[in-house]
């Protein structure tokens, strides 16, 4: 099963998306954006910074990429996550909490696996 883009509008009128894998797993959710043009450019530089490099800051003197790339850190809690940054620096996709690192690297070549040929529909409530 193909992956999609799913957009949704809050109740605060602002716009954000999630990648959802063909099994209907959330890959990863986007930031808030002002407008529905603004959500899909979002996505549309997913689609493009989707084949990125991992920079992996969980490993001793990791090596600082540029941009685009995914960042693979850990939260407070101690999880694994991944952010994809776009060429400009901004956070345009981020993930869950996992509980292992493999699980987290799962999820980047989800999203590299999904996004380039995802749909775009609107979530329903």
């Amino acid at each position: 099963m193909a992956g999609k883009f799913a957009w949704k509008t809050s109740a605060a009128g602002k716009y954000h998306f999630n990648l959802v894998a063909g099994n209907g797993q959330v890959i990863g959710t986007s930031e808030s954006y002002g407008s529905k043009g603004g959500c899909t450019d979002g996505i549309e530089s997913v689609r493009k910074a989707a084949g990125s490099h991992v920079e992996d800051q969980t490993a001793d003197g990791f090596e600082k990429l540029t941009n685009p790339k995914y960042e693979v850190y850990t939260d407070k809690a101690g999880e694994y996550r991944f952010r994809l940054k776009a060429s400009n620096g901004e956070i345009i996709l981020a993930s869950e909490g996992y509980k292992a690192k493999g699980g987290c690297m799962n999820g980047i070549e989800s999203v590299k696996k999904h996004a380039p040929e995802a749909d775009v529909e609107e979530e329903k409530e």
